[in-house]
């Protein structure tokens, strides 16, 4: 998401406090062991549970483990391409060169300790399909795979992915909407067709408080935040007066947001 929202949610990222094992650069070698798996589901709000192995690391899983590093989590990063790993080895502290679709090396390697698995393999579907498969035999607690299509989407949940994201799918959808609604700047889905919105004020509320506004009862969105120049105000107060040029974070359904332009 863009500045606005990254502001207004930075605070609900806690870092973790352990380190992880130093891990070795071969498949033969064993990787750190972080503790025992959860006995009874995975749980969020447990710090010594935010350990990641991410599998795969083109664009979409280098950019999942760094920002994961970035915000303090224990992560294992995993690719076969030998020159991949070697030089990701200077941005991520632990990185291993393997086959993932290898039972015997991802058991050595300590994955079945991990809580979370996000396999990001993205050429090759038949790889990314096993390795998923591998990290629910292994007992991996949530796994997270990407899929280039909706058929491949429905084939790894049907055999035992947690979560399939479709980034490339996903982008299309945010850029059309964002285009299509002109005042539309971005937004973060919360669920189904529910997320946090930031967009223009529209020049019919262009002097008018958010009293006056009535967004929630119109409209059925809330205001969380509005950002005028370089100032960002969160939770404004009901006589705040909505300028030309500021910019609302609402909260609310997307198709509503949209609705604000008419």
């Amino acid at each position: 998401m863009i500045s606005i929202l990254s502001s207004v949610f930075r605070g609900m990222v806690s870092r973790g406090s352990r380190e992880l094992s130093q891990a070795t650069a071969s498949a033969g070698e064993a990787a750190p062991r972080l503790g025992g798996r959860p006995q009874s589901g995975f749980d969020p709000f447990r710090q010594e549970e935010h350990e990641f192995v991410v599998i795969g690391l083109g664009r979409f899983g280098t950019s999942v483990a760094t920002t994961l590093v970035e915000h303090g989590r224990n992560v294992l990063a995993i690719d076969s391409d030998k020159e991949r790993v070697q030089y990701l080895s200077t941005i991520l502290p632990h990185v291993v060169q393997m086959d993932a679709t290898n039972l015997e090396a991802l058991r050595q390697a300590g994955v079945d300790n991990f809580d979370t698995g996000l396999v990001c393999i993205g050429t090759d579907f038949e790889s990314n399909l096993l390795a998923t498969v591998l990290l629910r035999q292994l007992g991996v607690n949530r796994v997270i795979a990407k899929a280039r299509t909706r058929t491949q989407r429905e084939i790894l949940l049907k055999v035992g992915a947690d979560e399939v994201i479709l980034p490339e799918h996903e982008a299309g959808i945010r850029l059309g909407r964002r285009l299509a609604a002109g005042h539309l700047i971005d937004y973060l889905e919360v669920s189904g067709e529910v997320g946090v919105v930031e967009l223009l004020a529209p020049p019919s509320l262009w002097g008018r408080t958010l009293a006056e506004s009535n967004l929630r009862q119109r409209y059925g969105l809330t205001v969380v935040a509005i950002r005028r120049g370089d100032e960002l105000l969160v939770s404004p107060s009901a006589n705040f007066r909505i300028q030309e040029n500021d910019i609302l974070v609402v909260l609310g359904r997307i198709d509503d947001a949209e609705r604000l332009r008419q």
